[in-house]
Order: C-alpha cells, then sequence, then structure tokens
C-alpha cells in the first residue's frame, strides 16, 4: 500500500472514537470473567472478530491469500495478541479495569528498550531515566493492588510485554497488507489456536481453561468483547493510516480516563490516591519520551535536509 498524505483532523477523531471504545471490550471481558473462563473469553474475542471481519474483507474485495512468510508474520502476531490479551482479562477479573490499564501502559517503555535491543534504535539517556520513572509509577499502582489482590496485579506487566512484542509485528505487516486484511487474518489465525487448546482444556477442571456454556446476558458479553475489539482496533489502524503516530501518541493516555469513568459507572471502582499518583508519573513519562521521539525525529529530518542541501 502507498502512505496517503496526512490528514490530521480524521486521524485525531478516529484514535479519540478507540479511547472511548477500547475500555468497552475491557468492559465486556471483566463482565464475563465472572463466570466464564479466561481462556474462553479470548477465544470468544477471536471468533467474533473474525466473523464481522470476514464480510468486511469480501465487501471490499480484499484478497485472503497468504504466502507461507506472510502467515508465519501473521501467526506470530495473533500469538502476541492472544496472550496480551488473556494477561489483561486475566488481571481485570479480579483488579478494576482502570488500575491493570494503568500498569499496562509501561508498554511504550518496553517497546522503546526493546527497539533498543532488537534494532539497535537509537536512546538516548533522557529517554532510558523516563522509562525508569515510568517503572517507578507502575509500581505505586501495583503496590496496592499486590496488597489487595495478590500476584494477579502482576498480570498487566505481562500485557505490556506482549503488546509491545504486538506492535512491533504490527509495524512489520502493515507496510504490505491491508488494515482490514491484517484485522482478518489476525482474528482467524488467533482462532485456530485457540480452539485446539480449549478443546484439549474441556473437563480438565482449570479453572481458567476449562470451558463451561454461557447462560443469558453472558452471550452478550462475550460478543462485546470480539465486537468492540474490531471497532476500535479497527479505529487505531485507521487513524494510523490517516495521521503520524507522534501526533497520536500522546492522544493514547485518554483511554485511562474512560476505563475510569465507566469503571466507576458499572462496578463502582475509582483509583485511589497512591493509583492516581502512579497514573500521573505514567502518563508523564509517557509523554516525555513521546516528545523526545518527535524532536530526535525531527532532528533527523532537519540533518538529512542539510546534507542534500
Amino acid at each position: 500500500m502507498t502512505r496517503q498524505p496526512d490528514r490530521i483532523l480524521p486521524g485525531v477523531v478516529l484514535m479519540l472514537a478507540f479511547c472511548a471504545l477500547a475500555p468497552l471490550l475491557d468492559v465486556s471481558a471483566k463482565l464475563a470473567s465472572a463466570t466464564i473462563p479466561v481462556a474462553q473469553i479470548v477465544t470468544a474475542r477471536f471468533l467474533v472478530q473474525a466473523a464481522l471481519m470476514l464480510p468486511v474483507v469480501w465487501i471490499m474485495g480484499l484478497s485472503l491469500r497468504l504466502t507461507p512468510r506472510a502467515l508465519g508474520q501473521i501467526t506470530l502476531r495473533a500469538i502476541f495478541l492472544m496472550l496480551s490479551t488473556y494477561s489483561f482479562v486475566a488481571a481485570i477479573s479480579v483488579m478494576p479495569v482502570a488500575d491493570a490499564l494503568a500498569i499496562a501502559f509501561v508498554e511504550p517503555f518496553i517497546l522503546l528498550i526493546l527497539g533498543r535491543i532488537l534494532f539497535g534504535d537509537e536512546v538516548g539517556p533522557r529517554r532510558i531515566a523516563a522509562s525508569c520513572v515510568g517503572f517507578l509509577g507502575a509500581l505505586l499502582v501495583i503496590q496496592p493492588s499486590l496488597a489487595a489482590f495478590g500476584l494477579v496485579a502482576l498480570w498487566p506487566l505481562g500485557t505490556a510485554f506482549f503488546f509491545a512484542f504486538y506492535m512491533l509485528s504490527t509495524r512489520a505487516v502493515s507496510g504490505w497488507m491491508h488494515p482490514v486484511a491484517m484485522q482478518f487474518h489476525t482474528a482467524w489465525t488467533g482462532l485456530a489456536i485457540c480452539l485446539p487448546i480449549m478443546a484439549l482444556s474441556e473437563g480438565t477442571g482449570w479453572s481458567q481453561f476449562d470451558p463451561v456454556m454461557p447462560q443469558g446476558i453472558v452471550w452478550l458479553w462475550l460478543f462485546g468483547v470480539g465486537f468492540w475489539a474490531a471497532v476500535s482496533h479497527m479505529c487505531m489502524t485507521y487513524a494510523l493510516k490517516f495521521a503520524p503516530s507522534a501526533t497520536l501518541a500522546p492522544l493514547h493516555y485518554l483511554e485511562i480516563v474512560a476505563a475510569v469513568a465507566l469503571g466507576y459507572w458499572i462496578f463502582g471502582d475509582f483509583p485511589n490516591a497512591l493509583t492516581w499518583a502512579g497514573i500521573a508519573v505514567i502518563t508523564g513519562s509517557g509523554l516525555y519520551i513521546i516528545y523526545r521521539e518527535r524532536l530526535s525525529a525531527r532532528q533527523k529530518r532537519q540533518a538529512t535536509s542539510a546534507a542534500n542541501a
């Protein structure tokens, strides 16, 4: 695909839509987790997402063919998304959505470090310091959560780690695959991985894996997991197509605002003072890293222009 000229306003609007809709996925998962095993909720996400994206792919006339290399990359992306989703659902099944999301927001710091280790990206001391401060902010959220909920409070760190790898694999695939096709292929490959796991887990008694038959309104919660995942992630994907990531990245932290509002409205959860302090530290550190990334990119462009002059 060729890069289209930046359209900032549509990109910003779509990113704000993602921030408003993504917590609805988390709320649906938390409601379903009261009676449904975590692994079954993850499977439902991929099932519903694949079913929703298939007609869209067909209407748009996108190719469903995958080369072996492309299938391998998509499968890897699906595995990272599956592990990230499992970690987050396992966390919010017992702890507030906003707390788990705040901890998971250390993902940009992990992504920065992985970029340095895997790709040799230049990372200055200021960004390293900001990453350390961000992790300290996460500890402010983890500490009371660890006391209240036990080791499950560490699950969001798994979400951050696996989602960072998911983002790296997304960048690798997005250069040659349409966003809609990418979402569909990721969904069905994730489903192909989850279904055998669920089949093997049936009757084992493992509380997080052994599937159960949903009852009543729980069907709606399971559908909501896949529906809001499909809608919100398409908003983010197209936002990144319309506007530069440096412009949109700061808006991502508004997701915490929506998560706090929904958590308080539906579950009566409201972050305590220490959690708010951690959220502020994580957000401030993340915004500083985004600022440094933008500054570094601008300096590189100026250096390139001067060299070509």
